[in-house]
């Protein structure tokens, strides 16, 4: 009888070391995540801001981290070096921002050490300060006083006629689509699958010893 009460009194424990493993294994495989973006996903700001930054639930590291801020034009405004304080990432723009739908793509390294990333985009409505700006016409020459001696002839001067063409380089306001939600990442969580593995394998072993015990104890008996 001293088998069977063995493994009455082993079972309760495995159960609650079972549960303990696979319960370590939730928060472990859990990674960072982003809460929100400023300026936030789909917002419409009155000119491009200084920087763009992404607030997260947890300290990202403050390694390998990437910013990406592309106009529809696909030129890229990130400038520098990424900032991370706390839990917040942020990336410098370069000034004169034309008006139009920026895209912002980003990269963290989150406190586990896995990568997560994700993008959002928003709106300017306006050009930044510093942009380049189209070019107003210049004004016709007025033709020269009847009489005078350089009259006949004169040609227009020259740049003048019925306006210019927009500076390259300028992007025209893009239409804003919908909204992009911030998002991140997740691999795989291999280390679940591991923490099962092992408990399974614990509640195996104890079994089959179990088992060659409760054989002894009826030889025994015999």
């Amino acid at each position: 009888m001293r088998p069977i009460r063995q493994i009455l009194t082993l079972g309760p424990g495995l159960l609650v070391f079972a549960a303990a493993v696979l319960g370590l294994a939730g928060p472990a495989a859990a990674h960072d995540a982003a809460e929100s973006s400023s300026p936030a996903a789909g917002a419409s700001v009155p000119a491009p801001p200084e920087q763009v930054s992404v607030t997260f639930n947890n300290n990202p590291l403050g390694i390998g981290a990437a910013f990406s801020v592309k106009d529809t034009a696909g030129t890229e405004w990130a400038e520098g070096p990424v900032d991370i304080v706390d839990n917040v990432a942020s990336q410098k723009l370069k000034a004169g921002g034309p008006a139009g739908e920026y895209t912002v793509a980003w990269r963290v390294v989150s406190a586990d050490s896995h990568p997560i990333e994700g993008t959002f985009a928003f709106t300017a409505a306006s050009a930044g300060q510093g942009a380049v700006q189209a070019t107003s016409p210049a004004p016709a020459t007025s033709p020269a006083a009847a009489g005078s001696p350089t009259a006949a002839g004169t040609a227009p001067a020259a740049g003048a006629g019925t306006g210019t063409a927009p500076a390259m380089g300028t992007a025209q306001p893009g239409t804003t689509g919908e909204p992009e939600q911030v998002g991140s990442g997740e691999p795989f969580q291999w280390s679940i699958v591991i923490f099962a593995i092992v408990a399974v394998g614990l509640l195996a072993t104890l079994a089959i010893l179990a088992r060659r015990r409760l054989a002894a104890g009826s030889d025994d008996e015999r």
